[in-house]
């Protein structure tokens, strides 16, 4: 049995393009892409932290170092620019794999500046 987890995620990432008439999908800094443990043409789920939306799309890559975050095509419809987005990726690994499974957080800033990189998300307490 293969079970399914987050493998990595970009946290609070702004959105800094919406092209409606581009090849639909989502342009990420390449930078950014390595670092999440994501690749290109990868499927991803996008949470829109303003407006509730969420989507699938996949990864383009977008010139290194340059912050991009850009919703291409029907996703550019479901985003604003300057939205803050959580872009997250899933794995399915088995037991054994399990055991050792450690995903990849980069927490951003407003500018989609790392933050901090994680690969644990503390307890929520009430």
């Amino acid at each position: 049995m293969l079970s399914t987890l987050l493998k990595g995620k970009l946290h609070m990432a702004a959105v800094t393009q919406a092209e409606l008439w581009y090849d639909g999908s989502c342009a990420i800094d390449r930078d950014l892409v390595e670092l999440a443990g994501l690749r290109e043409f990868e499927q991803i789920d996008i949470y829109n932290v303003n407006n509730g939306e969420r989507f699938t799309t996949y990864v383009i890559l977008a010139e290194a170092g340059s912050g991009t975050i850009s919703m291409n095509g029907a996703a550019a419809r479901k985003v604003q620019v300057g939205d803050r987005v959580i872009i997250a990726s899933y794995g399915q690994y088995s037991e054994a794999e399990l055991l050792n499974h450690k995903p990849r957080l980069v927490y951003l800033d407003e500018s989609n500046r790392v933050e901090r990189t994680s690969n644990t998300i503390p307890t929520q307490v009430a």
